[in-house]
């Protein structure tokens, strides 16, 4: 996979450079065509097309010195062909003098939203990074990875999140899906993370973090009684780690069911006793369900968003982490996620449609 992306960026490196030498080769060629062709022939357009191509891939100053040597060519073919005086000739070297302006401006406007666009990244990485930190490596004897995997290419946040704390209670973590995108999402993403290190903190139980949660959200949609809000809502999946690791408990409301790989490979999906409504759905209280199963040494905890688990190939089959991931071994965290991601994108050949968080945690084995 690396080959490829190294060999898609090679191809935009080297189109990017061509079309930085196009406008000079356009000149170029444009004087050979006026030299070898009768008076009745022009090229105009090729000099004309010069400038307008600099605009978006130059500088202003590039801009500026392709638009001038066009003009200057133009001009020059006319001299070498004794027409300057004449009607045609005035009204091409005006023709490529107007659309050489054009293109400054042009270059000017295409500069201003690149740098806008430049900004906004910036910041989106920045926010990102700030709601989704990147968890320790090592919590108490886990060892702990997570990815967040834009659909876009360049693109920073959305509505998938994760998070990993360590709480008087154990290790607590959290991986879920905000309805919808943009910048409400990344709100919500904040709301729920925020709610989730409080609540981790402070209530005993698993089933007790989730109600905290449910209540955060609650309050955050009373205060907006738009359409929108009321038809807002996140999945997640609670997991909790107490001090022995030696045990695994889940909360899943309405979120893709966590799988444990053990360390000889043998895959178990971590299904909910019942299913449960995601947070925020706001049709009453509804008691949550905890479920455990046994942490073997040198198991891996993965929790997952439905961009990995909905993300298709070209013929529309969806990517099952079940058969992918079963029978095989991995030494850590960080292994595991790293074949997950590298086998998303062999399966839909790049061209994921969703947003992918990850979040894997593993068991030290014994000593």
């Amino acid at each position: 996979m690396r080959h490829r992306e190294r060999d898609r960026d090679g191809w935009q490196n080297g189109g990017r450079r061509f079309l930085t030498l196009l406008p000079g080769l356009l000149i170029v060629g444009g004087v050979f065509y006026d030299l070898g062709t009768p008076d009745t022939f022009t090229a105009v357009p090729l000099f004309t097309a010069a400038p307008l191509i600099a605009a978006p891939f130059s500088s202003m100053r590039g801009t500026a010195a392709t638009g001038v040597a066009a003009c200057a060519a133009v001009t020059g073919m006319h001299i070498y062909s004794d027409r300057l005086t004449g009607i045609p000739a005035i009204t091409e070297i005006l023709t490529v003098f107007t659309v050489s302006v054009l293109a400054l401006f042009l270059n000017r406007i295409v500069r201003r939203s690149g740098e806008r666009l430049a900004s906004a990244r910036v910041v989106a990485e920045a926010a990102q990074r700030a709601v989704l930190p990147t968890p320790d490596e090592r919590i108490d004897s886990l060892k702990v990875a997570a990815r967040y995997e834009a659909a876009e290419r360049d693109a920073f946040i959305g509505g998938d999140l994760y998070a990993v704390q360590e709480t008087p209670y154990g290790v607590r973590l959290i991986v879920g899906d905000v309805r919808g995108k943009g910048l409400d999402a990344v709100g919500t993403v904040a709301l729920v993370l925020g709610a989730f290190r409080e609540a981790a903190e402070q209530e005993p139980s698993l089933a007790g973090v989730a109600q905290r949660l449910e209540r955060a959200l609650a309050r955050e949609g009373a205060r907006d009684a738009g359409f929108e809000s009321f038809e807002g809502f996140t999945t997640a999946v609670l997991a909790e780690i107490p001090g022995d690791g030696e045990r695994i408990r889940i909360v899943n409301r309405g979120h893709p069911s966590p799988l444990l790989i053990a360390a000889d490979g043998a895959l178990l999906v971590l299904n909910p006793p019942e299913r449960a409504l995601p947070l925020g759905m706001d049709l009453g209280t509804w008691p949550d369900l905890v479920s455990e199963t046994s942490y073997p040494p040198g198991g891996t905890l993965l929790l997952y968003t439905d961009g990995l688990s909905e993300a298709r190939d070209a013929r529309g089959v969806m990517y099952d982490p079940r058969t992918r991931l079963g029978g095989r071994a991995f030494s850590g965290p960080e292994e595991l996620l790293d074949m997950v991601v590298a086998d998303v994108r062999r399966h839909t050949g790049g061209a994921a449609t969703d947003d992918m968080a990850l979040l894997a945690v593993t068991r030290r084995g014994e000593q």
